[in-house]
């Protein structure tokens, strides 16, 4: 297991390349799921200094709040509601380059501009989402989206 996050420079591209089998290194042979939640949210948030990053599991009939990197957040939304509800709704990763104008955006914190929301299947469910937000306005693309995408397709979720 990997202790010690080597720091990548270079494109968006780039330090996904470089952080993705640091990310498997911290995973390997640990299976604790809120474990490698937890270092998953924090290597991400290291590597790229986002607001907040985190993690939602369904519970019932919410999301309930995981192990997360950043400011207090919401403990539980419903399905359907702000970015995160509606990407656990829509079984799809969602970019929002500005979140004011996200029809029933949460505003958790107003640091808050943009977020991505990448969702985590188990058996073609979706059992949690990875919520991620930037303090700057337009901070994710599709390269966020493939690379969040790949890295919680690392996740043990049984």
């Amino acid at each position: 297991m990997a202790e010690d996050l080597k720091i990548a420079q270079g494109s968006k591209q780039e330090q996904y390349l470089e952080l993705i089998p640091q990310i498997k290194g911290l995973l390997e042979g640990e299976p604790d799921l809120v474990a490698n939640l937890a270092n998953t949210a924090a290597a991400l948030k290291e590597q790229f200094g986002w607001f907040w990053v985190g993690f939602y599991l369904v519970k019932e009939d919410e999301l309930v709040l995981g192990p997360f990197q950043g400011p207090v957040a919401c403990t539980r939304i419903r399905k359907g509601r702000g970015v995160c509800g509606s990407s656990w709704e829509q079984a799809k990763t969602l970019i929002v380059p500005d979140v004011e104008k996200f029809p029933g955006h949460i505003a958790c914190s107003s640091l808050s501009k943009s977020e991505i929301v990448v969702p985590l299947f188990q058996n073609g469910a979706v059992v949690g989402v990875l919520d991620v937000d930037s303090s700057a306005l337009d901070q994710f693309d599709q390269t966020d989206a493939t690379y969040l995408e790949q890295i919680v397709g690392l996740l043990n979720l049984s």
